[in-house]
């Protein structure tokens, strides 16, 4: 035993790595990453304090993929709305488990952080007085999602580059974060690889923004990327020891396209909710306008988990197409109007051989959003020092269900929020609250002597299919229509799966198959935290549909959250939901709605 201990060590102590020493680390390249360190060098931090990393080319983020709008009550068009109204339809549409402070936070913040990212250059859609134009999306009473075209994330991101660069932001691509390390519920940094040389990293770090996107990637169709969205900022914290909270909500679009007609490569990915929001229609194969039955107010401009499940029950019932999806249609717009409001959805269905000017498309609802999360204060912050988690990595503002157009509001309020807040942490640090260097190294040579026996690993099994496992697992249990049978298997699946994921085969430090094993490490602690919640809540609720408990049970108005106990088991409690501000819930008491007819 002494022998083989020696060994270990001399093993580790061999092992070289890059250290990178920082006062912050912002993990994900995306909006919330880039504006947290836009806010940080606003307020006096250096940017060689700094660095923002992202797994992908620089530039090259999720962000990109929101295309319909970023909500912020400006009334443009409708001079009544307001922030507490904006918040109150959060709330609503998030079936009263959303955080309300932090609901107020993104709400009452957006107005303003619009007008700064217009003054930044942000190409945003004009009204003919040259004000920012705003659009309804589903469920908001008013038209508060100003937009880019169809094209909003990909012209935010690119805004918030340019801001970026103005200031000197540091930035590194090709980064894998692999594990965040902790004393004593105190943020010391994070390990990972360079993902084109294969050399290990090591990051040391005051404190760590975790803005590193959400895991819808982890079901068999889904809007996202396959390699993007696969649950590392939710993992990389829980495996940290930092709490996660509502994670059995997924928001499943209404309208992914239909693979089986446009290709396996497209299965899945987005119909921006701006073909509904500017009067797409959706019809059955019988050529019904099916929304009439199930919600003749506001017909496709419903939450979208309202039309999500009514197009699934087309689809169920025999209605749908021979491609397995329904007809949206636009073709009653003129088609310059399709080309200047949906100009990226016009040139792609074209390009795939579909006039949207006198044609359908085919969707079918897809794996959208995960409105779950870490738990974090009202900066941002987890239980662990001085670790942030922001954007669609935290939970709280959602709820059971997103309000279309607030994913990218989050992103920018609350990197604001964050920016703001660790800005002033950093102005009063002393040296004496920085963790020991040598616990910091112990850990992280301990990390990488592991990282290093999976890199030459020569086991049975292939990490792609079993993540492709697990997405089939999921979309068979946990889809939009869940009950405690299925559930039941799906988490004996998962631990079949686990069991497998101990005897992986990777083709060296570089490959695709060591990025794979990673992905996998995430997807099955995030996976085990949606199965469990989903069968721990015996309700319906916003995005969570249990056939088994179909009616919202007032009692169940509480969060679930998950825990990583000292044997490293799963341990779930619930909380219960704060009370909106007066202000909100003199909102809510209103009873705002959107009319859909208004459109017509």
């Amino acid at each position: 035993m002494s022998s083989r201990r020696t060994t270990d060590r001399e093993r580790r102590e061999s092992l070289s790595y890059e250290t990178v020493d920082l006062g912050v680390l912002v993990i994900g390249a995306g909006a919330a990453g880039a504006r947290t360190a836009i806010e940080l060098v606003e307020r006096g931090v250096a940017p060689e304090e700094l660095l923002v990393i992202g797994k992908r080319s620089h530039g090259d983020a999720h962000t990109t993929w929101a295309r319909g709008g970023i909500n912020g009550a400006l009334g443009t068009h409708d001079p009544v709305d307001d922030w507490t109204v904006h918040a109150a339809d959060t709330i609503n549409e998030g079936h009263f488990l959303n955080d309300p402070a932090k609901v107020e936070t993104v709400t009452r913040r957006m107005p303003d952080l619009l007008r700064e990212l217009d003054g930044w250059g942000m190409p945003f859609s004009r009204t003919d007085e040259n004000e920012i134009d705003q659009r309804y999306f589903g469920a908001q009473s008013f038209r508060r999602t100003a937009f880019a075209g169809d094209h909003t994330g990909e012209s935010l991101l690119q805004t918030l580059i340019g801001r970026a660069q103005e200031l000197s932001v540091p930035y590194r691509e090709n980064v894998f974060v692999t594990r965040l390390l902790t004393d004593d519920d105190w943020v010391l940094g994070a390990a990972g690889y360079d993902m084109e040389t294969g050399e290990f990293l090591l990051f040391e770090a005051d404190v760590v923004v975790l803005a590193a996107g959400g895991y819808t990637s982890l079901y068999h169709r889904h809007s996202s990327r396959d390699d993007e969205n696969t649950g590392d900022g939710p993992a990389l914290a829980y495996q940290a020891g930092a709490q996660l909270m509502d994670v059995e909500f997924v928001q499943f679009h209404p309208t992914g396209m239909v693979g089986a007609r446009y290709g396996d490569e497209w299965d899945g990915r987005l119909v921006t909710e701006a073909v509904r929001g500017e009067g797409g229609r959706l019809f059955n194969s019988d050529g019904e306008r099916f929304m009439e039955r199930y919600s003749p107010g506001q017909m496709e401009l419903d939450a979208r988990d309202v039309v999500a499940r009514a197009i699934a029950r087309e689809i169920d019932e025999g209605r749908g197409t021979d491609a397995g999806g329904v007809y949206l249609d636009i073709s009653h717009r003129d088609r310059s109007f399709i080309q200047d409001r949906l100009p990226r959805m016009y040139e792609r269905f074209a390009e795939l051989g579909v006039d949207m000017a006198t044609d359908p498309v085919e969707v079918a609802p897809t794996a959208h959003y995960g409105m779950g999360g870490v738990v974090v204060d009202e900066t941002g912050e987890t239980d662990i020092d001085g670790l942030y988690a922001i954007g669609e990595t935290m939970a709280g503002v959602h709820g059971a269900n997103r309000l279309g157009g607030n994913s990218l509001a989050e992103t920018i309020a609350f990197g604001a929020v964050a920016g703001e807040a660790i800005a002033g942490r950093l102005a009063r640090r002393h040296d004496s609250e920085r963790g020991e260097r040598t616990v910091l190294h112990d850990r992280a040579a301990i990390h990488f002597a592991d990282l290093d026996r999976l890199v030459r690993s020569d086991g049975s099994y292939d990490p792609a299919a079993l993540m492709d496992e697990l997405r089939d697992l999921l979309w068979a249990h946990a889809g939009i229509l869940r009950d405690e049978e299925s559930l039941s298997v799906g988490l004996d699946e998962l631990a079949a799966i686990r069991r497998r994921a101990s005897d992986l085969a990777v083709d060296g430090p570089t490959s695709r198959s060591f990025e794979f094993v990673m992905n996998l490490a995430f997807a099955l602690d995030v996976a085990e935290a949606l199965l469990r919640g989903a069968a721990m809540r015996t309700e319906s609720r916003g995005a969570h549909a249990r056939t088994d408990y179909p009616d919202r049970d007032e009692d169940w108005q509480r969060n679930i959250r998950m825990t990583r106990d000292a044997v490293g088991a799963m341990r779930l409690e619930t909380t219960p939901v704060a009370a909106p501000s007066d202000d909100v819930q003199a909102a809510l008491d209103a009873g705002y709605e959107l009319d859909y007819h208004q459109l017509e």
